[in-house]
């Protein structure tokens, strides 16, 4: 009587078995379906802010640097460093990262080194004038063409008569519950 019970709990143990490994390999397979499924197959995408960190350093600041120059006309010319450590106190550097979504990431680095209090050298990635880093920046936001935020007269009225204004009815002024108890205790 308990043979047929044992070797049916052991094909249905092994049934579950087997369906948990279907199950757990079909779940790479729908690794991006929520990707996919939350940008209906791709065609639209969350908007994804700007973001960025550092300084912006561009060539003009760059050539206005000399050898020489002590290391407050450094920091007034670019900025305060974004790494200044303390394991290299004769070395400054900052890092510009810039993400758009659609784009590809900017990474730009200027590292400035002291001799004592005074600029040694620097060294710089290709950097970009002032105008080339603004221009790039209000073409790619260009791309997109920009919504009418103001109705027309004809608009607004169009939309007034398809919603009429509920009359607005005065409320009743409240009438009191009943005498107030005294303020103070007797």
């Amino acid at each position: 009587m308990f043979k047929p019970l044992l070797s049916c709990a052991r094909s249905v143990g092994v049934g579950a078995l087997v369906a948990a490994a279907l199950a757990l390999s079909g779940c790479a397979s729908f690794q991006n379906a929520g990707t996919q499924m939350s940008t209906l197959g791709g065609l639209l995408t969350p908007h994804r802010m700007d973001i960025q960190q550092g300084n912006v350093v561009v060539r003009e600041q760059l050539q206005a640097l000399q050898p020489g120059m002590p290391r407050a006309q450094v920091q007034a010319i670019l900025g305060t460093p974004l790494v200044a450590s303390a394991f290299h106190a004769a070395r400054w550097d900052y890092v510009f990262t810039f993400n758009r979504q659609g784009q590809e990431p900017q990474l730009r680095r200027v590292t400035v080194f002291f001799e004592g209090n005074a600029l040694q050298r620097v060294e710089a990635d290709e950097l970009p004038t002032e105008q080339e880093f603004v221009a790039a920046l209000q073409a790619e936001r260009a791309a997109g063409r920009t919504p009418v935020l103001q109705a027309s007269e004809e608009q607004l009225r169009a939309f007034r008569e398809r919603h009429p204004a509920p009359a607005i009815q005065p409320a009743p002024a409240p009438v009191p519950a009943g005498p107030f108890p005294p303020l103070e205790a007797r």
